[in-house]
Order: C-alpha cells, then structure tokens, then sequence
C-alpha cells in the first residue's frame, strides 16, 4: 500500500481518501439529490485497498462491528465495503503520520 501510495501520512484525511478513490463525492444537479459517487482514484491502490479490507472484516475489532452495523442498518454489502475501506485507510494515515503501532481497543 505504501509502495501506491507514498503520500499515505503526509495529507489530511480528505486528500488521502480522494487520492485513493473512496471518498464520496456528491452528484446533485437539478432535482438529482442524494446520490455519492467515488470516482477516480488509484486502480491498483483500490485493489489492495480491498483485498486487505476483506481479510480484516473477519477479525479486526474495529472494522467488524462497523461493517455489521452498516449490514444490520439496510446498507448494500458493496456501500458497506467501501466505507469500511475508507474507515481503514483514515486509521493508518495518523498512524504512519506519527510513527505509532496499531493498538486494538480493549475490550469492554
């Protein structure tokens, strides 16, 4: 992922997520209100991007309950991946920023 995206640590969290193509952009004209598309971005990065979210839906404590609450809300499966990807990358952008480990919350 870094190799894609060196500048992962380095933007604030709107840039990074717009550069990667997971940020929602908004496609109201005229009576069209609503709809958010994530246009663009890099092919190659999306793919890692969601390969790793995949794998981390099954046991990372963060990701997997916002995934399920998506699911149990009436969210597609494919708008629920996404944000679960863009919650991924928001996470290790301050991370690689300030040089910190991944540390799990505890659990209550």
């Amino acid at each position: 992922m870094l190799a894609d995206l060196p500048e992962l640590g380095r933007l604030n969290r709107r840039e990074i997520a717009a550069l990667a193509g997971v940020a929602p952009f908004n496609c109201d004209s005229g009576t069209l209100r609503g709809q958010r598309k994530i246009p663009g971005g890099l092919k190659r990065l999306r793919r890692v991007l969601y390969s790793a979210t995949v794998a981390s839906l099954r046991c990372n404590p963060v990701l997997r309950p916002f995934y399920q609450r998506l699911r149990a809300s009436g969210k597609p499966a494919k708008l629920a991946l996404v944000a679960a990807m863009h919650k991924r990358l928001l996470i290790l952008n301050p991370m690689l920023k300030t040089q910190t480990p991944w540390s799990p919350p505890c659990p209550v």
